[in-house]
């Protein structure tokens, strides 16, 4: 599987979440936490992989390199929001209002990545090597999500 197809699976994963969170309201607060934390762990995952495996190889070549530092970026700001959210009472409006914050954020990412900075990376990188790089990120993905299970 290509690097480009994996990446945007993670990034369907993510919207259903976001979708199944925005349908609650502040009375469910356990459901709220669940999902949160599956959503937590999702982007947290999904961020790690790319900063290891897919930014590195895009951060020296001209045509990618100024998409590249605009997404790690992007990145610390989703970490910044997901950090707060998970530290507050997931039963509140601010609460709620925050997490729209950090969907639009990610969604801003998501078609940034997708429109751009993909069809760029299929310009410096060869299909052998987004290949790779999927692997790479699928084998960290599920060594690091067998450790959050276990917690």
């Amino acid at each position: 599987m290509e690097v480009y197809r994996l990446l945007h699976e993670d990034h369907l994963k993510v919207k259903s979440i976001f979708k199944e969170l925005e349908d609650t309201t502040e009375r469910a607060v356990k459901t709220r936490e669940h999902l949160f934390a599956n959503l937590k762990t999702e982007l947290t995952l999904h961020a790690e992989a790319e900063e290891m495996f897919f930014y590195p190889r895009l951060e020296s070549p001209k045509e990618t390199r100024d998409l590249t530092l605009e997404a790690i970026e992007e990145h610390k700001v989703v970490k910044t929001l997901l950090a707060e959210l998970d530290n507050e009472d997931k039963g509140t409006e601010e609460w709620a209002a925050k997490l729209k914050v950090l969907q639009e954020n990610v969604e801003h990412h998501v078609e940034e990545e997708e429109a751009e900075l993909f069809k760029k990376a299929k310009k410096v990188l060869s299909p052998e090597d987004a290949e790779s790089i999927a692997a790479e990120i699928e084998a960290y993905k599920e060594e690091h999500s067998e450790l959050e299970e276990r917690g």
